[in-house]
């Protein structure tokens, strides 16, 4: 009984610090994510054997350490994607100037 308490509180603090901290990351989302969608699953599984709350701390805890590996690979994902955009800008930019430039010297 001790430990169904001490997890259920626990999942319940980092969903309120999650969600106390502004807008919530792609790795955040994926975490909560994974921790519902597996609590969900480790209760169906649990009951089947007698023991829905247990099935349900362990689908947590897993469901969350997967929804942060696949969230944390979204998030860096995502920040490769914006970084080669910015390089792609500042190469549009740069060939925009040197056509400029080659404009420039031809009515000379």
């Amino acid at each position: 009984m001790y430990t169904r308490n001490l997890t259920a509180c626990s999942l319940a603090l980092v969903f309120v610090a999650a969600c106390a901290s502004g807008p919530l990351t792609q790795r955040e989302k994926a975490t909560v994510t994974g921790a519902l969608l597996g609590a969900g699953t480790g209760a169906i599984i649990g009951n089947q054997g007698g023991n829905a709350a247990e099935g349900a701390a362990i689908g947590a805890a897993l469901g969350l350490l997967t929804g942060a590996k696949a969230g944390d690979q979204q998030q860096r994902q995502g920040q490769n994607l914006d970084e080669l955009e910015r390089k792609l800008d500042e190469q549009e930019r740069e060939l925009e100037n040197q056509k400029r430039q080659i404009e420039e010297l031809e009515e000379r």
